[in-house]
């Protein structure tokens, strides 16, 4: 198994709601109220574990409220490579309804200074060379700029590592012009950042961009590569909540690149797992024989037959 370090730089408390509907200006009932330690990099970091790896996890935590965090690090194993910053790390609220909408209500994060940035680079030129590949996924904290995410981005590249990358808006611009190994926006995202051309997946192959892969919720995964591009239909299930849902994707195509397994397996599999995700309020594999069931539900087939 793999050595792989992800980076999540604005890590979060989720603060889980479920009720049956949301009624906006109205005194609403929970049904339950989760709380978790997370962030993208976090998230995925759990599913890689789950899957058999070692993982390190890093980023930026705030130093009045890391016990959260620090509990996960030593109840998962990760190896913990998190930068502490004055303040509290961030909550974000996740309004889960009965029929799988999620309503958002994300804070922006601690301010971050240039010297806990160059501390972060300082770490990962001792601890990374370590490992095989490294993930850099979410939004980023105040005080971190687009500019300097690419260049953390390029960093990480001169030392040797396979570099998947997760995020949106300026932060994907930016980041793409360091050629990442692969990045996983959704369609969205996609969209946002580069437009709608019929060309921005081999413009992105052009540019370096070995692997791209594009969620699309209920309708699918596609995942364009050199060779083969290929399209994953998941199965139905019943929607618990669609937090982590691509950062589970995106662990599962990591396991099976890293792995060296059949494209074909990696895209079940990785779909399964985001199938997984969004019938549960947390993160994690939690019951293997599901995973198998979900995994036989999964039609791939190539891109072009679309």
């Amino acid at each position: 198994m793999a050595r792989i370090l992800t980076l999540t730089l604005n890590p979060a408390l989720d603060l889980t709601v479920r009720l049956a509907h949301l009624e906006p200006g109205e005194v609403n009932r929970s049904e339950t109220l989760l709380s978790h330690a997370a962030g993208k990099g976090v998230n995925v970091a759990q599913v890689l574990v789950d899957l058999g790896h070692q993982v390190t996890v890093g980023g930026f935590l705030g130093e009045d409220n890391p016990h959260a965090f620090e509990a996960l690090i030593a109840q998962r194993g990760f190896a913990d490579a998190f930068i502490r910053v004055p303040g509290e790390t961030r909550s974000n609220i996740k309004i889960a309804e009965q029929d799988g909408r999620v309503t958002d209500i994300n804070a922006p994060g601690p301010l971050v200074s240039e010297q806990a940035q160059q501390a972060l680079l300082d770490q990962l030129t001792r601890i990374a060379p370590g490992h095989d590949a490294v993930v850099v996924a979410g939004s980023l904290p105040c005080g971190v700029s687009p500019q300097w995410l690419q260049g953390l981005l390029e960093h990480l590249k001169r030392l040797g590592l396979k570099v998947a990358l997760d995020t949106s808006g300026e932060a994907l611009r930016a980041g793409l012009k360091a050629a990442p190994w692969l990045i996983k926006p959704n369609t969205e995202e996609l969209a946002d950042a580069l437009g709608n051309s019929t060309e921005v997946i081999s413009q992105l192959h052009q540019q370096g961009v070995e692997h791209v892969v594009v969620s699309d919720g209920a309708a699918g995964v596609s995942w364009y590569s050199r060779a083969p591009t290929l399209h994953a239909t998941p199965p139905k299930v019943t929607v618990a909540s669609t937090v982590g849902a691509g950062d589970s994707l995106l662990a599962g195509m990591l396991h099976g690149l890293l792995e060296s397994e059949a494209p074909e397996r990696t895209l079940r599999r990785a779909t399964a797992i985001a199938a997984m995700a969004v019938s549960q309020i947390g993160f994690g594999i939690s019951d293997a024989e599901q995973l198998a069931r979900l995994e036989s539900g999964v039609a791939v087939r190539p891109l072009t037959e679309q």
